[in-house]
């Protein structure tokens, strides 16, 4: 089996489930080292113990709010310390507080911000001193077609993925002479917990908005996220590669 990865390490955010968890199996199997990030301690551990079973000793969990910009930066310490380098960081941990405008209060802007898209500045803050250092390192931020297009009652949500492009964008800019590329996967409508409550109503409606008439799968992020990690993108920079089935053109 080809490992493109093999003796790197990986941070994946929000990997305790969905697409993260997607993601931070992909990378394994590709040959990298995982440190699993969740806010959920046992999402964490569940993901990280799944990882071993297949690829033994290659993951460890990691139990942390990404919102909170200290506790984000010990917890890229510990990575560091129990791995001893970090190649790629994954930011895909985010949150919904879906709501029209009028109605949305303080509360669900400054949480789905605070987590979308301050989390992936936390984690960048944590790793990137070690990235420049070394003259080498990817980082993927994961935004949604949403951040593109915009979605009605999703103001929050897509002001935070729509942030992660022009995060993405000036940090390639600053740290391209230093071996880092990063990019962006944005993801249309996926099949995981969060749309599988949807109506069937809506889900019908949005199927009629998707080109190829269906949601996609979170492997097929993972894929993505996959190839930006591989030395096969090693010139791809400040890129936001749309996986949506055609729906955002």
């Amino acid at each position: 089996m080809s490992q493109p990865l093999a003796n790197q390490v990986a941070i994946v955010t929000g990997a305790g489930r969905g697409i993260g968890h997607a993601i931070a199996l992909r990378l394994a199997q590709d040959g990298a080292k995982i440190a699993v990030v969740s806010r959920s301690e046992s999402n964490s551990h569940r993901t990280a113990e799944e990882i071993n079973a297949l690829f033994p000793e290659a993951a460890r969990p990691y139990a942390v709010d990404v919102a909170c910009f200290q506790a984000s930066i010990d917890t890229c310490k510990k990575i560091q310390e129990d791995f001893g380098r970090i190649d790629i960081l994954v930011n895909n941990a985010g949150v919904t507080r879906d709501g029209l405008a009028l109605r949305m209060s303080e509360e669900d802007w400054d949480v789905v911000l605070d987590t979308n898209l301050k989390g992936a500045f936390n984690f960048i803050q944590g790793i990137l001193r070690g990235l420049v250092k070394q003259r080498s390192g990817r980082i993927i931020n994961i935004s949604s077609v949403s951040g593109l297009a915009g979605n009605a009652g999703q103001m929050n949500y897509a002001a935070s993925k729509s942030g992660l492009l022009g995060l993405s964008k000036s940090l390639a800019k600053e740290v391209a002479s230093r071996g880092i590329t990063v990019n962006v996967v944005a993801p249309g409508f996926i099949t995981t917990d969060m749309t599988e409550v949807l109506p069937e109503n809506i889900k019908n409606t949005v199927i009629r908005a998707i080109p190829m008439g269906r949601f996609g799968n979170p492997a097929d992020i993972a894929a993505a996220v996959a190839f930006l990690a591989s030395p096969e993108a090693s010139y791809i920079t400040g890129q936001c590669l749309t996986v949506d089935g055609g729906m955002v053109m």
